[in-house]
């Protein structure tokens, strides 16, 4: 006779089980629900939005020319602009540079204040010397270059439009005036209390500072006035999109791999 169905059979528990936790004490009157995120609902989570922003034109505009001008060709004329002084030099030329400040607006009011006043109460001022200073604004570097009265020429890379310093560099190697090319006009422009400047130039140089500003000059003379044949002949641009690149990398496999199986059949 078969045996009865055995009813379940209660399963040792773990060794190691872990312990039930006790049950929290709820509120009734505060009841757990879930958010419904649907139309008129639980207000939406926080996203990153950003591939959706219509951002404004002129931020569009600057984005579209840096692509183009990593697509297309570029001369080296323009090139050259993309070469900048490296950052350790650079560090030290602006160390240097900010020594030469011109006076701000507030130091030209207290001086002509001071000026007024000894001329109020009868004496005469001292006789002072010219402040050693920056010099800025094109027409006045030109000028300073093409008199070789410029020490040093500092460029401004993202000068727009480009043509207003396009012609420097050449000035600059005909006249035998040391220069380099640094990025950001706002950092050239906040030597001179500007928003922006296209370039400055060093005209006289204190003892004090005669050997570091020697060794700078050195540095940019072999970054610069020496490369100036292969900056010449050095094209730019002509840098692919990320897929364009992929394509291109995956017709040249697709090739590969054709040319290798006609020297298998041969």
């Amino acid at each position: 006779m078969p045996k009865a169905a055995s009813k379940g059979k209660k399963v040792a528990s773990a060794p190691f089980g872990k312990a039930k936790k006790a049950a929290a004490d709820t509120n009734p009157l505060f009841e757990a629900k879930k958010k419904n995120f649907g139309i008129g609902n639980n207000v939406q989570p926080a996203r990153d939005m950003t591939r959706y922003v219509k951002w404004p034109r002129y931020v569009r505009l600057q984005r579209q020319k840096r692509v183009l001008a990593k697509r297309l060709k570029v001369p080296p004329t323009l090139n050259q602009f993309n070469q900048t002084l490296d950052k350790n030099t650079a560090t030290q030329l602006f160390k240097l540079l900010h020594k030469y400040r011109p006076e701000d607006k507030a130091q030209k009011q207290a001086r002509l204040e001071q000026e007024a006043k000894d001329k109020e109460q009868g004496r005469v001022p001292g006789a002072t010397k010219k402040p050693v200073v920056l010099k800025f604004g094109i027409n006045h570097i030109t000028e300073l270059v093409e008199s070789l009265k410029a020490q040093l020429v500092v460029i401004a890379h993202d000068v727009d439009p480009i043509e207003i310093v396009v012609w420097l560099p050449a000035l600059c190697r005909k006249m035998g005036v040391p220069y380099c090319i640094v990025k950001s006009k706002s950092r050239l422009g906040a030597l001179v209390h500007q928003k922006t400047a296209t370039a400055v130039a060093i005209t006289d140089i204190k003892n004090e500072d005669k050997n570091e500003f020697s060794k700078l000059v050195e540095a940019v003379n072999a970054n610069f006035t020496e490369k100036y044949e292969d900056l010449r002949k050095k094209w730019g641009g002509g840098i692919m999109g990320i897929k364009a690149q992929h394509k291109i990398a995956a017709k040249e496999r697709a090739i590969a791999a054709e040319a290798a199986k006609r020297q298998n059949l041969a």
